[in-house]
């Protein structure tokens, strides 16, 4: 009688499962690769202001309340509603937006703020690969974007590829991301453009991918730097749904104390 097999152990064999790596990585610096697993959650929500309440007033509210819970915090006009107000917050940790954010919102004597649901954003940084400041890309330079007192107007929207770029070879879809990328650069080297970039997979209510938020001293360039993208290979051929669209211009900045 022959021998039983003994039981594979774990981890050995087809029962091997792939290693899961949840870090973030820049170019390397000083020779040594950078990674890190910290990223920066940034949630958009947007409000329609009771009737019987000045939303200016109600704008500086909510900021103060939300500043006052310890969170950084920018609130937008809403040039599309004349009622209307963006709340701009973020942190690393997304406990914050259930445990400040929301309690600092419902604390209001204003009354009870008409949540747009279909303009709330959420995502968190990520990172390229070819970040020569990992830290400051993924964690600082968001913060300092958005709290820039030079750069009022703001644009954020949400974005959803195609399946098929996805099935693009490596090298295809690295040429179409460097097209896109130089005309973003070329926008903020000339101050006219600054953008946010965020992954929202599995984040967002309609299964979009990317939240994007462009900020800049004028609206007009912001409008122009989309109109450009659009003749991109990327926008052109593998954006599936891009918007709604929320425009607005800063009414309240504060950083987290």
């Amino acid at each position: 009688m022959s021998e039983p097999t003994p039981p594979r152990p774990p981890g050995h064999g087809e029962h091997e499962l792939p290693r899961v790596d949840v870090n973030e990585r820049g170019a390397p610096r000083d020779g040594q690769p950078q990674e890190m697993n910290r990223r920066l959650f940034m949630q958009l929500l947007v409000f329609r202001c009771p009737a019987q309440t000045a939303p200016a007033g109600v704008a500086l509210s909510v900021g103060r309340a939300v500043q006052e819970a310890g969170v950084s915090v920018v609130v937008y006009e809403d040039v599309n509603d004349p009622r209307g107000i963006g709340l701009l917050t973020w942190s690393e940790d997304p406990a914050v937006f259930v445990d400040r954010v929301r309690p600092a919102v419902n604390s209001l004597e204003a009354g009870v703020l008409d949540l747009r649901s279909d303009l709330t954003m959420f995502g968190r940084s990520y990172s390229t690969g070819y970040e020569n400041d990992l830290a400051f890309w993924l964690l600082d330079r968001p913060a300092q974007t958005v709290l820039n007192p030079a750069w009022p107007w703001a644009v954020w929207y949400p974005l959803r590829r195609s399946g098929a770029f996805a099935r693009l070879e490596g090298r295809e879809q690295g040429a179409i991301l460097r097209e896109h990328g130089t005309i973003g650069r070329a926008y903020g080297a000339q101050d006219l453009a600054h953008d946010i970039r965020l992954a929202c997979h599995g984040l967002d209510t309609n299964d979009n991918e990317f939240v994007i938020g462009l900020v800049g001293k004028e609206l007009h360039p912001l409008s122009h730097v989309v109109q450009t993208m659009r003749k991109t290979r990327q926008t052109s051929e593998y954006i599936s749904q891009m918007g709604p669209f929320f425009v607005g211009r800063a009414a309240f900045r504060a950083a987290a104390r």
